[in-house]
């Protein structure tokens, strides 16, 4: 059981195995947090400068997804600074690196490590 009175908010994708197994992981140690599905509840501009003001926008660009091999060269080349990434990021949500959790302090962590779940949340 969480020891601190703090919230979370996880963002990504319902569908995504990985956001599965972080969503069970909470609910398992009994860790409020919101879902927001960047399908659902929508992705914009402004929620991506908050990611890229605290993340490396390079970190938050999954190259290794079916998203990302859909590109062309010309597409992946074109991803060169923070602001090219937000366009692509906005125009494909799913090539977003799952999940993002963030917490009601403002820390932030990207994907899911059972671990790092433990640490970040100090269940």
């Amino acid at each position: 059981m969480s020891t601190t009175n703090l919230t979370y908010t996880m963002y990504g994708i319902k569908n995504c195995d990985t956001i599965k197994k972080a969503r069970k992981w909470l609910d398992d140690n009994h860790i409020p947090y919101v879902f927001h599905d960047y399908r659902k509840d929508g992705l914009k501009e402004a929620l991506l400068l908050t990611f890229t003001e605290n993340l490396d926008w390079q970190t938050l660009v999954n190259k290794r997804g079916t998203t990302w091999r859909q590109l062309s060269d010309e597409e992946k080349n074109a991803i060169t600074d923070v602001n090219a990434a937000i366009a692509l990021m906005l125009d494909k949500p799913a090539i977003i690196k799952r999940p993002i959790l963030v917490s009601s302090d403002n820390r932030f962590m990207v994907g899911f490590n059972a671990n790092d779940y433990l640490t970040f949340t100090g269940a």
